[in-house]
């Protein structure tokens, strides 16, 4: 079973020093939200694991395999990256864009092959935006535009799928339908999923796990029910929180207390 696995993971920028030994795994099949509050290095986490930053300290690893020893290509084979704002070529198509998610498994003097297309067209299946494969870019909506990325990061046949506050600027029901889609990535595709999520309602709802970050330094992985705790959230936000069972399917119902 693919699993993607943090040990010690110490990185920073220029003399500053963001995380500190974390060790987290990912497995196959599972959504992993990483949580807490802004600057604990949620973000960080991402951009090291995805090679973006080098370590200070620590390994990636997924099934053994040292991910940032390997070239940027062959880890685009590996690990996609959904951002949390991403910048596309307006005049392209969402075609062409999703197209770009095969580019690790090109040659470097040919061009797509039939698979390839296959697979773009499979992932735009996936992500429901088939239909709009002639649309260019800046002509369809915030929500359709994140799943063509996700459609983009699916193209690529990666085993590990890492989003960074992914749903951060949609509205409620592109938020819920984003995150319906990544669960259903990691179940029916086997992939590990790591996202980060300032949501902890959200978290709570769709994630099989919680890694919550504070500081630089992961304080608390487990279940839901097991990190999503007044003692926990408090700690790491600064604010007393209430948690409670939700009506509806009893997962943690996170309410900070703002007076």
């Amino acid at each position: 079973m693919t699993t993607l696995t943090l040990s010690a993971l110490t990185t920073g920028y220029h003399q500053r020093v963001v995380l500190h030994a974390v060790s987290l795994a990912v497995h196959a099949g599972e959504v992993v939200a990483l949580v807490g509050p802004n600057g604990a290095g949620k973000s960080t986490l991402i951009r090291a694991v995805s090679g973006v930053i080098p370590l200070r300290g620590g390994t990636v690893q997924l099934d053994g395999l040292d991910l940032l020893k390997l070239s940027p290509v062959a880890r685009a084979r590996l690990v996609a990256v959904v951002p949390q704002a991403a910048h596309l070529p307006e005049a392209f198509t969402v075609a062409e864009i999703v197209m770009m998610g095969r580019t690790p498994h090109l040659p470097l003097w040919g061009g797509e092959t039939k698979r390839d297309c296959a697979e773009a067209w499979q992932a735009m299946a996936r992500t429901d935006v088939e239909t709009l494969a002639e649309r260019r870019v800046d002509e369809i909506s915030g929500g359709e535009l994140q799943r063509v990325v996700i459609a983009r990061a699916l193209a690529q046949e990666p085993r590990v799928l890492l989003l960074d506050e992914a749903t951060a600027h949609l509205d409620l029901k592109h938020q819920v339908t984003t995150l319906d889609l990544v669960r259903s990535l990691a179940r029916e595709n086997g992939l590990a999923v790591l996202a980060t999520l300032h949501d902890l309602n959200q978290a709570a709802l769709y994630a099989d796990r919680i890694a919550l970050l504070a500081e630089g330094e992961l304080r608390a992985v487990g279940t839901p029910t097991e990190v999503l705790t007044p003692a926990h959230l408090s700690a790491a936000y600064g604010l007393p929180i209430s948690v409670i069972a939700h009506p509806t399917h009893g997962q943690p119902l996170v309410l900070p207390d703002g007076r």
